[in-house]
């Protein structure tokens, strides 16, 4: 091995340890993604609990997965805002509410999923 292969994997590595430090980041300041990792939590109890099938397993990972990025997306897109303007611009609200919108779109979307998969085995308890 080269010494041009161990520098592309050191970039590759390391390209991978500043996002695992962008998402501590995010979990250590922003409220509304430790709320999805505790509700990401219990939903994989509940997957666990209620031994779902694959197919279900699926949907709820791309679920969750799919609303850590968003949120994350979301996070990025209000630092930026925040950097570029400390002061009220119409616009700079607009990408901050547009943004926040779609995770609330998807939010939506993930707790019809929820309900879908986990309501048939809620009602089999009863």
């Amino acid at each position: 091995m080269d010494s041009h292969d161990k520098r592309k994997r050191f970039v590759l590595l390391s390209s991978f340890s500043y996002a695992v430090t962008g998402i501590l980041t995010a979990a250590q300041n922003e409220r509304n993604l430790r709320f999805h990792l505790i509700s990401s939590l219990i939903v994989l109890v509940l997957s666990f609990y209620f031994s779902i099938s694959k197919l279900e397993w699926i949907f709820i990972l791309f679920s969750i997965g799919g609303m850590f990025a968003l949120e994350l997306m979301n996070t990025a897109i209000e630092r930026v805002v925040d950097l570029v303007t400390a002061e009220f611009h119409p616009l700079a609200k607009q990408a901050k509410d547009i943004a926040a919108g779609a995770v609330f779109v998807y939010s939506i979307l993930a707790v019809i999923v929820g309900i879908i998969i986990f309501l048939p085995y809620v009602l089999k308890q009863f």
